[in-house]
């Protein structure tokens, strides 16, 4: 949907926020809505809990219907004016899948979202366990320290899309893929850290660093993610977000194994992330350079829509 010049820190802000957007939601709907809603049912709480979800249902609706209105499907404009115009090939979904799913470096880029996005679905679940067992805090302070990790989406997701995009100039898809190699590995190294921390000042400390490489991960995947094949973009997109959901069910069931010993858990995540690091040197993009193999071509047209070769 972006230019290929902003397209990291563009879904890097847009995904960081729309994640902040999930917690605000959550406070919002707890503490106003839903009592004022208890109050509307005289205090029927099952009432008023199912009835307080029309809210974000109606916002969510109303936002959809802006979209469509003011909305464009790529820099060039809509995909129904574009292919009037001859300007874009009409390809069907089937097609589209199919040629995204074939390619190797989706499959990698999705491994990445479920070491970044999935370990963040995950922590935001098990770090008030974590404060609870290892600290012996009380469940609503854990929780409060817990929530620190979720709000580092109003920056650092958008950080690790710029460092990308700034990479990119300089040394070509190379940059951005020692991007991506460079913060999933720190973030493996900051779990590892944190899991061995037995001073709870210090554990805060590197639960707030850990979450930035996290989240700044997120940003840079999907700054490699449009370049991966023009003529399935969304293809690739959907793919590599399915890794995050499909990371957090993996990694949640480490934890369940290792219910009474987390930090092993968190130490098991750490090494599944490293090695996901490591992966970054299997990335190779067709008419760029990867770590280790490919080379750069003419540098490609800006992804504006999926056209054929």
């Amino acid at each position: 949907m972006f230019t290929k010049d902003i397209v990291g820190i563009a879904n890097g802000l847009v995904g960081g926020w729309g994640n902040v957007g999930g917690g605000a939601t959550q406070i919002v709907m707890g503490t106003a809505l839903f009592p004022l809603f208890t109050s509307i049912w005289d205090g029927d709480e099952e009432m008023a809990w199912r009835t307080v979800t029309i809210v974000p249902a109606v916002v969510a609706f109303i936002m959809g219907m802006v979209i469509i209105k003011f909305g464009q499907d790529c820099p060039k404009g809509n995909y129904t004016e574009l292919k009037k115009s001859g300007e874009m090939i009409e390809v069907s979904a089937a097609a589209s899948f199919r040629s995204g799913a074939l390619d190797l470096n989706t499959w990698i880029l999705f491994v990445h979202y479920a070491c970044c996005f999935g370990v963040e679905l995950t922590v935001n679940n098990a770090a008030v366990s974590f404060f609870n067992t290892v600290f012996e805090l009380d469940v609503s302070t854990a929780s409060a320290i817990a929530s620190i990790f979720g709000f580092m989406n109003l920056f650092a997701r958008g950080v690790g899309g710029y460092l990308s995009d700034r990479a990119m100039p300089k040394m070509g898809m190379r940059g951005r893929i020692l991007v991506q190699a460079f913060l999933l590995l720190a973030e493996g190294v900051c779990i590892f850290i944190f899991q061995a921390q037995t001073n709870l000042a210090a554990s805060i400390v590197m639960l707030t660093v850990f979450s930035i490489f996290v989240q700044a991960a997120e940003g840079s995947t999907y700054g490699i993610v449009p370049y991966v094949n023009r003529q399935a973009p969304g293809a690739v997109a959907g793919i590599v977000g399915a890794g995050g959901p499909a990371g957090a069910v993996l990694f949640g069931l480490i934890f369940k194994a290792n219910a009474e010993d987390q930090p092993r858990a968190f130490f098991i995540m750490a090494c599944v992330v490293c090695g996901a690091g490591v992966l970054s040197a299997m990335i190779t993009i067709k008419g760029h350079r990867g770590l280790l193999f490919g080379k750069d071509k003419e540098p490609i047209a800006n992804l504006l829509v999926p056209v054929t070769e």
